[in-house]
């Protein structure tokens, strides 16, 4: 790329138009060729010391407050996966599944209050668990760090960043052909080792490889990179899918406290389960980038990137479900601590699920020097995200039971018959299990006699997501004195559609399961590290849910209900102007931006759902199935809103070493896709509960309006220390509210319950429903719990980050070390059982991170600390109800050598003491799940040329 250093490597305006196009939204050519020499480094990093200086810089010469990680050479990024680099941020945390990170918090602000771009293009996501909702929060699983050459994390509104993120945006960065000079290649292969495997390959493959090679004297680029990644992994579980109110009607509640809890509510558990997740995963990624230069002042990048994520889990679970008639003793809290159901059945429930996305997105990039004074960057991609794009059901799930026989034991407890269970829990809230079995035949509940089939199940999200997103962004550069440096420009039209396909069924279907092969197994061995085989079932299921529901499928009895569609547009015109000023005052360089985003965004949102007629009493412990109607309806709402967004930034340079900010900023995020849909969805059990949820197509964005203080201190390379508080007053902050009320029917009657005064041979399995178990006008009405979104009171939230990064001189040693604080009035109270408005994600945490790098040899051990926090304001199978995650600390380790200039060899290992985690519902002794992993180990050389 000899043109743009001939034409501009030697005037001060080539620096100034190589800083405004790194700030407008692309990585050009003209930043790799034109920069001086300590900007490069940035690009071309190498080894842990030269990445933390990369970032050090980057901290220190933006505007605002922004963090940042480089790959420490090409191709290497310090952690294996996106987000558990990330976390090693200020301020930023992260969400695990699999104990694998895979969402980000920013400033207490949760994974869906944060803007994720691609190159500074938004991105599209899509999820296929019914359970999680849709959110717009991105899964970093998705990405190999491997392709990534570094991420950016701003903290503070800028006019020429798409809005989305009230916690940040982070921009991840990937490489282009005309970074680097001439020919250059990478390749990696690693072994990843999980200690957790029992089913699978405990040794799986890890691949990737970048070519880039410039051509016709650097005026043609082309770039490619590749990865493959398999992993194999276990995780072992106890828990519960929910905790409900005023569960159960033996329930002593002497205990309880009145002061804590005026109203005397107690929760009980929906059931006890025990789980095994054998767990396979594949990730496939790829992006082709070309670049071409034909004149000096022009620049085109088209590029093309793809992601292929699947994941398969079989899973295992023996649970004990606690019915209406539930009994026990409620502690001071509410929280029934020793819960105990007579006469009922364990349940073998199995579950196969299968996911799949397919990310793909193909965009053009222009870059135009119109005059030495002008410049101006085109930017246009289509994204997409679709998960489940075959169609496939994403989760099947099968259960098996206990028969029910008449009352033998004397009881009193008439047509239950089966097993009694009882729970007790320690103050850590681990459970031991006593049941008995003296009902049934040999009073053995895992006799293959005593084996039968229950029910099957189908479900999950198949979700599109499109962005069609242009950019055009402007420069204008002041070549001659003045305290006006540079005037930045924009207009950009952000198309955003989703479309989603909510899939169930549901049946009880009397199927002959004699040739099912199933297994019970002894639970010695489980959980070793979350209470042991002591405390749960003595033997726990095994069998093959495909497998049950081929059977299904043999005997007749496969059907699927028709999907759901729900759907999104928004379209959201922005216009952008900035002004930045560079002065002094006393001798101390100041910097000042002044910026105004204005946004206008139009929504639609659709629903296509067949209307309830009625509920079905299908059986006396599961939820009544609906009988819908022939044709859905569709229902489409609109809105519109129009946001003006002001930014200001101000640093000034009190000595060489030592930098003040001050920032003002207005963001906003929009409210999660879900709950903007306007359909509506009912979960109703005999004796309860009745749970009903309602979109809110109506909902406003949430608008916070953030002051940022910060004061840093830059004493030697790559050495500093920083202390930074952040306030942000949120408005239209969206929380769950419930109320009580009836549902209407497709004719607008309340929804009735047809098991008070069940009908002869009611409840009934039979496939199809049998008409004389539907609900009828004489029945008594269902007052339901209804859940809905709304935009609740405003919010503050405040907090200070705390950062030093050391070098030991020469040694080779260092160490980095950060903390933040965060508070505010948006925390969840556990006692108020009226209304959930809460932000979740909101926690501490802390980093330790030493390494040592000299002589070819880099070790690195880092710590990472996240307090607890609100993970959602739902349980798997409980709305209103929150799920918290306690407190988690992990230790990674990574150790490399350089065999010569091009070759080396690493180990990196995470989890490596192999710490459990925990959620828990409104109290700590309220058991939501108990989880255990293992350790994993990567064991890889890497070569450059």
């Amino acid at each position: 790329m000899k043109h743009f250093t001939h034409s501009f490597t030697h005037t001060k305006l080539a620096s100034a138009v190589t800083f405004a196009l790194m700030s407008l939204h692309a990585t050009s050519p003209v930043y790799a060729q034109q920069a001086d020499e300590q900007e490069v480094e940035v690009i071309n990093v190498k080894g842990v010391r030269g990445a933390l200086v990369s970032a050090a810089n980057i901290k220190r010469d933006s505007d605002g407050v922004v963090d940042a990680i480089t790959a420490q050479d090409i191709g290497k990024f310090p952690d294996t996966n996106l987000a558990e680099s990330l976390q090693r941020i200020t301020g930023v945390s992260i969400d695990r599944s699999n104990n694998e990170g895979n969402q980000v918090t920013v400033r207490g602000f949760g994974p869906s209050f944060n803007l994720v771009t691609l190159n500074n293009r938004q991105m599209p996501t899509s999820s296929t668990l019914l359970e999680d909702g849709i959110d717009r929060s991105f899964n970093f699983r998705e990405i190999a760090a491997e392709s990534v050459s570094g991420v950016e994390v701003y903290k503070t509104g800028k006019a020429n960043i798409s809005s989305g993120g009230i916690g940040s945006t982070i921009n991840i960065k990937t490489a282009k052909p005309f970074d680097y000079d001439g020919f250059k290649a990478v390749a990696t292969v690693k072994g990843v080792v999980d200690t957790s495997v029992e089913v699978g390959d405990s040794v799986t493959p890890e691949i990737s490889g970048m070519v880039s090679q410039q051509f016709a004297d650097g005026k043609v680029g082309v770039l490619l990179s590749l990865s493959h990644a398999e992993r194999d992994s276990r995780k072992e579980r106890v828990g519960t899918p929910g905790w409900v109110p005023e569960r159960g009607s033996n329930v002593d509640k002497s205990g309880i406290d009145t002061s804590l809890n005026p109203s005397r509510t107690h929760w009980a558990p929906l059931a006890i389960s025990v789980d095994t997740h054998d767990n396979q995963r594949e990730r496939q990624n790829g992006q082709l980038v070309l670049q071409f230069a034909p004149i000096d002042t022009l620049v085109a990048t088209l590029d093309y990137t793809l992601s292929r994520f699947e994941e398969t889990s079989n899973i295992n679970r023996t649970s004990f479900w606690f019915d209406g008639d539930t009994g026990g003793d409620a502690d001071a809290n509410g929280t029934v601590t020793n819960p105990f159901r007579n006469d009922d059945e364990l349940n073998f429930w199995s579950y196969h699920n299968y996911f799949n996305t397919d990310n793909d997105s193909i965009g053009l990039n222009l870059e135009y020097q119109a005059t030495e004074n002008l410049s101006f960057n085109f930017d246009y991609h289509d994204s997409t995200s679709h998960s489940q794009p075959d169609g496939r059901n994403s989760e099947t799930i099968t259960n098996l039971k206990n028969p029910r026989v008449n009352d033998t034991n004397g009881d009193g407890v008439a047509d239950r018959g089966g097993v009694d269970v009882s729970i007790v829990t320690d103050p850590n809230g681990r459970p031991d299990i006593f049941f008995d079995a003296a009902d049934l035949p040999g009073q053995d509940p895992y006799a293959r006699e005593n084996i039968q089939f229950d029910l099957f199940q189908t479900r999950g999200y198949e979700i599109e997501n499109n962005i069609k997103q242009a950019q055009l962004h402007g420069q204008w550069v002041n070549a001659y004195s003045g305290a006006l440096s540079q005037i930045n420009f924009g207009l950009a039209n952000t198309d955003y559609t989703i479309d989603t396909y909510a899939k169930r069924t549901i049946a009880f279907v009397p199927l002959d399961i004699s040739s099912l092969d199933i297994q019970f197994n002894s639970s010695n061995g489980f959980g070793k590290d979350i209470g042991g085989n002591s405390n749960f079932f003595p033997l726990l299921s095994n069998y093959s849910a495909q497998d049950a529901l081929q059977l299904v499928k043999d005997q007749g009895f496969y059907f699927q209900e028709d999907p759901i569609y729900n759907g999104v547009n928004e379209e959201t015109l922005a216009l952008y102007v900035s002004f930045d000023f560079e002065t002094e005052f006393n001798q101390m360089p100041i910097k000042f931006t002044a910026g105004l985003r204005w946004e206008d965004t139009d929504v639609t949102s659709v629903s296509l759902q067949r209307g309830i007629k009625a509920l079905n009493y299908v059986n006396t412990a599961g939820r009544f199935g609906e009988v819908f109607t022939d044709e859905p309806t569709n229902i489409s709402l609109e809105g519109s809103y129009t946001r003006l967004l002001p930014n200001m930034d101000f640093n000034i340079e009190f000595t060489d070493d030592l930098v003040g900010r001050v920032s003002y900023s207005t963001t906003l995020s929009r409210p999660d896709l879900s709950s903007l849909f306007p359909s509506t969805t009912i979960d109703a059990r005999p004796d309860g509960p009745y749970n009903a949820s309602i979109g809110n197509p109506g909902l406003l964005p949430l608008e916070s309006k953030n002051i940022d203080l910060s004061l840093e201190w830059y004493y030697d390379n790559g050495s500093y220390a920083s202390v930074g508080f952040f306030k942000k007053y949120v408005e239209n902050f969206i929380g769950i509210t419930t109320r009580e009320g009836t549902m209407p029917d497709v004719n607008g009657n309340p929804l009735t319950d047809p098991s008070i005064n069940p009908r002869p041979g009611c409840p009934d399995e039979v496939v199809g429903g049998n008409p004389a178990c539907f609900s009828t006008s004489d029945d008594p009405q269902i007052t339901f719990l209804i859940s809905s979104p709304d935009n609740l009171n405003d919010a503050e939230v405040d907090g200070w980050e705390l950062n030093l990064q050391h070098m030991f001189g020469e040694s080779g040693f260092g160490t980095v070390a950060n903390m933040t604080f965060v508070d505010g009035n948006v925390k969840y109270d556990v006692y108020d059982v009226e209304s959930t408005f809460a932000l979740t994600g909101l926690s501490d945490s802390a980093n330790l991170i030493a390494f040592y790098e000299k002589d070819g040899f880099q070790a690195r051990i880092a710590y990472n600390w996240r307090d607890d926090f609100l993970l959602a304001l739902y349980q798997p199978q409980r709305q209103g109800e929150p799920t918290f995650v306690e407190a988690y600390g992990q230790w990674d380790i990574n150790v490399s050598y350089d065999i010569n200039e091009n070759v080396s060899v690493f180990i990196e290992g995470l989890n490596i003491t192999e710490e459990t985690t925990r959620r828990h519902g409104r109290f700590a002794d309220q058991l939501i799940s108990a989880e255990q992993f293992g350790a994993r180990y990567n064991i890889g050389v890497s070569a450059q040329f």
